[in-house]
């Protein structure tokens, strides 16, 4: 695992110690950043089901100004921080290990605006809907923004969840990534 583009290319990451985690391989991250980017100019990322941090950190070397990483599992946070530190982003973020709806909850009272959300949660919990409503309810996706939901290629991924609509969706195996954004031509 590595950092694949911008300002902290080729810097290598660790991998969270376990099986419980299931890193973005580079071939997926790649695929991923082509289809919201490449590049950011500025702008605040949320990387939920962090794991080692790669999404986040990803798009902090390719410009983001700030991420904010949630994972539940403390492995998985350390891990963040460690790559973080390797990365020499520890000042562009911040790491909490909380439960993702309960953050989506607290990062909505903050009242912050995100113009990129990554969601790689477990893939047998099926959290789509959860998810996405709530982040629509607490308004934490920016007009523009997109959400990039991994999850299994089997999956059946609705068009639309309230007013977020998949726009692009792409297989890699057994990993499907699904982009939302607000429709901003719904008709009510």
């Amino acid at each position: 695992m590595r950092v694949i583009s911008g300002i902290r290319k080729g810097k290598q990451l660790k991998a969270v110690p376990g099986f419980n985690t299931r890193p973005t391989t580079d071939k997926v991250k790649e695929a991923i950043f082509n289809m919201i980017g490449p590049y950011f100019d500025g702008g605040m990322g949320l990387d939920l089901f962090a794991g080692s941090g790669g999404l986040g950190i990803e798009g902090l070397s390719r410009g983001l100004d700030k991420v904010i990483f949630i994972d539940q599992d403390a492995k998985a946070i350390h891990t963040v921080r460690t790559n973080l530190e390797i990365c020499s982003f520890l000042e562009q973020a911040e790491i909490y290990k909380n439960d993702s709806i309960r953050a989506l909850q607290i990062l909505g009272k903050r009242e912050l605006k995100f113009d990129v959300i990554w969601m790689d949660p477990p893939y047998k919990k099926k959290l789509l809907d959860n998810l996405l409503v709530t982040v629509q309810n607490k308004g934490l996706l920016k007009e523009d923004g997109v959400i990039v939901y991994e999850h299994d290629a089997n999956d059946e991924i609705p068009e639309y969840v309230g007013d977020l609509h998949r726009v692009k969706q792409n297989h890699y195996g057994i990993i499907g990534i699904s982009i939302f954004s607000y429709d901003l031509n719904k008709e009510d």
